[in-house]
């Protein structure tokens, strides 16, 4: 069977950066489950396993266009730092993840800068104008159900991880 749209695959990755340095891999872990051609993974991603098998194995590089996008300084907000409310006893510092209401919904926000009153915020993803490096093996492919389809994502070992 090969992986085509609506198809659920299980796959094997690992997910390196220009530098060799692995960012993310299933290695240890349940192979992820994703329905193909709805937008689980990177669209360059989804190019690359389109039309595989189980046992094919795959080493791509995704351009960040179809991967997490290009950086934009318009996902860099200030905003003043009363606006949060810290929980607990968390204090607000450089580098912490925080979530954000945007108008596309909540989203993480990277505090990158701390002055005063102001707080930046820097919506880009992590790994926006980034190339990926892939290493993916397709470990099986199968039809996806009804109610996968329903929710937009792979049920069962594997399917419950998102990124």
């Amino acid at each position: 069977m090969n992986i085509t749209k609506h198809k659920v695959a299980l796959i094997h990755y690992t997910l390196k950066d220009d530098l060799g340095e692995v960012l993310d891999s299933s290695e240890g872990h349940d192979p992820l489950a994703y329905i193909h051609g709805i937008g689980n993974l990177v669209e360059g991603l989804e190019e690359a396993l389109e039309g595989k098998v189980i046992g094919d194995k795959i080493i791509t590089s995704v351009s960040p266009e179809k991967g997490y996008g290009l950086r934009s300084e318009e996902n860099v907000h200030v905003v003043p730092l009363a606006s949060f409310q810290p929980d607990g006893d968390e204090k607000l510092e450089v580098g912490m993840q925080v979530r954000v209401e945007t108008n596309a919904g909540v989203t993480l926000a990277e505090v990158t800068k701390i002055d005063g009153e102001h707080v930046t915020l820097d919506l880009n993803h992590p790994l926006s104008g980034e190339t990926l490096h892939f290493e993916v093996e397709v470990v099986d492919v199968r039809d996806a159900t009804h109610e996968e389809l329903d929710h937009g994502h792979a049920h069962g070992p594997g399917g419950h991880h998102h990124h």
